[in-house]
């Protein structure tokens, strides 16, 4: 599935009766509701900018046993490998345009778990606006292996970047922090006492979150408005925020106990003290982390919770260099690691 021809990208010339350009007609020409992708029928889509708009591109690829388990429901990794690009542009301030899809099968996926990826790639490039505009499909010996291009667009200058926060303002962070790190140690290890201690309710809501990350699109606008820095939490509060801070060369301080905390991670929390610093550091929030001057605070935060996400102040940034964060009664803490890393 090149941008629109089915097979490897380049190769036009395939026997249009393949097995790949039935799978493909069948699958994602469907999802291609786009004028510009062409029905999966040509080697590249078009786009058309809206005036005044510059185009943001960003790319994320998701592999069996790193990012998700090979057992997770097909059209859950297909969310998944959505949302977490989606939620860079929405972080940048950006409005969807499409997305380009690759991906590598092996040999033991079935037609089955084929569709059921395809469906759920479907359903939310619908539910965010996000056709699909082409792609490439292989075969690999290796692991299931996706790989999303996002394009997005901004009013021209407007994209929010990293490297522009000052010192002397607030940190904000949407919605909840360390619900998907725990949910994926519940999946790893369920008899920890801090989850012994959740209900069925509030086991299945951290679940939850670790397969179907929330990008927050409906904030973007907002955050054009008012952040003067921003990027998504994808590899864990902590190191993120150390790399906003760093990127724009200056330092911050964090306050452990105004990081807002769902329900169900407060009382794993509660029960077992340690998994504060997984929720902290291990990823997969894909919320909002932000920048802020004190006179945008409130319209943000208005914005937030009536869009029922939520803003919390966690910080503030200083002149400087480096993170400092601190417990409830003021003192400084330390981490094993700051955030997840591959490498």
């Amino acid at each position: 599935m090149s941008a629109a021809s089915a097979g490897e990208a380049g190769n036009s010339g395939k026997d249009p009766g393949s097995g790949e350009d039935r799978m493909i007609a069948r699958l994602f020409e469907p999802l291609a509701r786009h004028p510009g992708a062409l029905g999966l029928k040509d080697d590249a889509a078009f786009l058309d900018l809206p005036p005044g708009h510059q185009l943001v591109l960003t790319k994320d690829a998701l592999v069996a046993g790193v990012h998700f388990f090979s057992d997770d429901p097909p059209a859950s990794i297909a969310r998944k490998a959505m949302r977490v690009n989606l939620s860079d542009l929405a972080a940048k301030g950006a409005a969807p345009l499409g997305v380009l899809l690759a991906i590598a099968i092996p040999p033991d996926m079935s037609a089955t778990a084929l569709e059921d990826f395809a469906r759920g790639l479907g359903e939310d490039a619908e539910r965010y606006g996000a056709p699909l505009l082409g792609g490439d499909t292989v075969r690999t010996p290796g692991p299931f292996t996706v790989s999303i291009t996002a394009l997005g667009s901004v009013p021209t200058g407007e994209m929010v970047r990293r490297t522009s926060a000052p010192p002397g303002a607030a940190i904000v962070v949407t919605g909840t922090i360390g619900d998907a790190a725990l949910g994926l140690q519940l999946r790893l290890d369920p008899g920890r006492p801090g989850f012994a201690a959740l209900d069925g309710a509030q086991r299945a809501f951290l679940t939850e979150r670790y397969l179907h990350p929330r990008p927050r699109l409906v904030l973007a606008a907002s955050l054009r408005a008012h952040a003067l820095a921003a990027m998504d939490v994808s590899d864990g509060l902590i190191g993120d925020l150390a790399k906003l801070l760093a990127a724009s060369h200056i330092a911050g301080e964090l306050d452990a106990a105004r990081v807002p905390l769902s329900d169900a991670a407060r009382a794993a929390i509660a029960a077992e003290p340690a998994l504060l610093e997984t929720a902290l550091t291990g990823g997969d929030d894909y919320e909002l982390l932000a920048v802020m001057a004190e006179a945008h605070l409130d319209a943000f935060h208005a914005r937030a919770t009536a869009a029922g996400i939520g803003a919390t102040v966690i910080g503030r940034t200083s002149a400087g260099e480096g993170l400092v964060v601190r417990d409830e009664r003021g003192a400084p803490l330390a981490f094993a690691r700051s955030s997840f890393s591959h490498f």
